[in-house]
């Protein structure tokens, strides 16, 4: 049996008048039943196409006016992990005690995703502790899991 068309008249209709009232391809989708590159195909077929407008769509900056920027969290991680790692050299050699150790249906974002044992044996479960804010693992696995200078730096001639 064929499958309906994807494109019928009431869609179209619905289609067109979406494009004339200026909604974004998602919006038409949305309304149409459809996904935004099926939206987008269909107008590039119908030669349907907008005008560039002349306004900037971001206003425009002073001269001399910087734009605030917003901290990546690859540098937020990176200030997480220089206060773990300055604690004392004591506490990377202390043993790690998984004293709230939980099961994946007990997993949640305050406790160490750390797995302990191998995943399918009976005694398999996670760390538990607390995390360091923002990262996964709790203080001694976040030592483990991000060990400074661990990468190879590879020298080319």
């Amino acid at each position: 049996m064929p499958n309906p068309p994807t494109w019928t008249d009431e869609r179209l209709e619905l289609l067109k008048s979406g494009f004339a009232a200026g909604l974004s391809c998602r919006q038409i989708a949305g309304d149409v039943g459809v996904s935004r590159n099926a939206v987008i195909g269909k107008l590039s077929r119908l030669k349907l196409t907008r005008e560039k407008g002349t306004e900037p769509r971001r206003p425009a900056r002073r001269e001399g006016e910087k734009r605030p920027r917003a901290r990546s969290v690859p540098r937020l991680q990176y200030q997480m992990l220089q206060k773990v790692f300055a604690e004392p050299e004591g506490a990377a050699d202390a043993p790690i005690l998984s004293e709230h150790c939980c099961s994946l249906l007990e997993l949640s974002e305050r406790n160490c995703r750390w797995p302990i044992s191998t995943p399918g044996f009976a005694d398999f479960r996670f760390c538990g502790n607390t995390p360091v804010e923002g990262l996964p693992y709790c203080v001694g696995h976040t030592r483990l899991a991000y060990r400074p200078g661990s990468r190879q730096r590879v020298v080319r001639n």
